[in-house]
């Protein structure tokens, strides 16, 4: 089993790579300043506790969790920044696609919204449905 106990710095100071741009998909309506934090009964399956909260550095990645999230209201696509340490996300990362091509991620701490992708192209209706059926 693969050890997920390290963590990497969403932002470093001394590091002259720039940080990529990460974006978290849901059906919440949220506002630029907003955090997103663990805590709260989770937008998928069976809506448990949430011990993280996720983020994806690709555009694919969170518009499937903007169409895919339970609740009301039309999918939406903001742009976050972690406030903490990340790590890839196990539940994709190990079962689906490894080494983590979905870029995706979990955190322990607040993502920070810091904007929202307000013109998106969401996967065709038959996709979007064969995906919900797995």
């Amino acid at each position: 089993m693969k050890d997920h106990s390290q963590e990497i710095k969403a932002t470093d100071p001394d590091d002259d790579q720039p940080s990529p741009t990460f974006y978290h998909g849901t059906k919440a309506d949220l506002k630029t300043g907003e955090l997103i934090e663990p805590g709260f009964r989770s937008n998928f399956g069976k809506r448990k506790k949430a011990a993280f909260v996720y983020l994806t550095a690709t555009l694919d990645a969170a518009t499937w969790g903007a169409e895919l999230a339970l609740g009301e209201g039309r999918g939406r696509i903001y742009i976050v920044e972690p406030t903490g340490p990340y790590e890839d996300d196990p539940n994709l990362t190990d079962k689906k696609f490894p080494g983590n091509p979905t870029k995706s991620y979990r955190t322990r701490s607040p993502l920070r919204v810091t904007g929202e992708v307000a013109d998106w192209q969401g996967h065709p209706p038959e996709q979007l449905q064969a995906m919900k059926d797995r």
